[in-house]
């Protein structure tokens, strides 16, 4: 790569509605949403890294970052080739990744990041719930087992809470993940559009 791609991150536990947002994210013009969730979910399971990832994701444990990392690469690079994801007039906006200190620094390699949404929920119980009738609608058995879930939680606060930690606290906006879908993105894009205005002025110029 020559350059790297304008990256917008999605940050949250589980259930703060990271993925809520970035589909709607995805539909606003001059934004591509990448889910690893979709990623992960795009794969034959009976293939080797299939086997890999199910290991992980049926104990509520996090994917090897370097399989993780790798599987992105490749996956993003097909949506360019696709004509699905164009760079130059487009802000990637990260769901998933990075999750682990480790994904922060391979991930330097090959995004810019402008900028970090912080979806913050302040009652746990919410994410809960929250989990569990996600996992009950997409037919996911084992993501909606109290024990995976509350694994996955204190997963988060242990290997992707300090992740934040590994960047400029001015890239970080705080906003509250208890609301309407539509009051949740009303804010998001409050923050998001100055800066996707200034990313585009810079990208025409150059």
């Amino acid at each position: 790569m020559s350059e790297r791609y304008q990256a917008i991150l999605l940050f949250g536990a589980p259930g703060a509605g990271k993925g809520t947002q970035g589909l709607l994210l995805g539909n606003v013009p001059g934004f591509f949403h990448m889910s690893t969730g979709d990623m992960f979910r795009t794969l034959d399971r009976h293939s080797e890294i299939g086997q890999v990832f199910d290991s992980y994701s049926s104990r509520g444990e996090l994917v090897p970052d370097e399989v993780t990392v790798k599987m992105w690469r490749e996956y993003v690079h097909a949506q360019t080739i696709l004509g699905l994801y164009k760079p130059h007039r487009e802000l990637l906006c990260l769901d998933g990744i990075p999750r682990t200190i480790a994904q922060t620094h391979a991930l330097k390699e090959y995004i810019d990041v402008c900028g970090i949404i912080h979806l913050v929920a302040t009652n746990p119980e919410e994410m809960v719930t929250r989990l569990q009738k996600r996992a009950i609608e997409q037919k996911r058995v084992d993501d909606a087992k109290i024990d995976v879930i509350r694994n996955r939680l204190e997963v988060y606060e242990r290997e992707t809470r300090p992740v934040l930690d590994q960047y400029d606290s001015g890239l970080v906006h705080e906003v509250n993940a208890i609301g309407t879908p539509a009051e949740v993105l009303g804010e998001i894009l409050r923050i998001l559009a100055p800066i996707q205005a200034t990313v585009h002025t810079t990208a025409s110029s150059t």
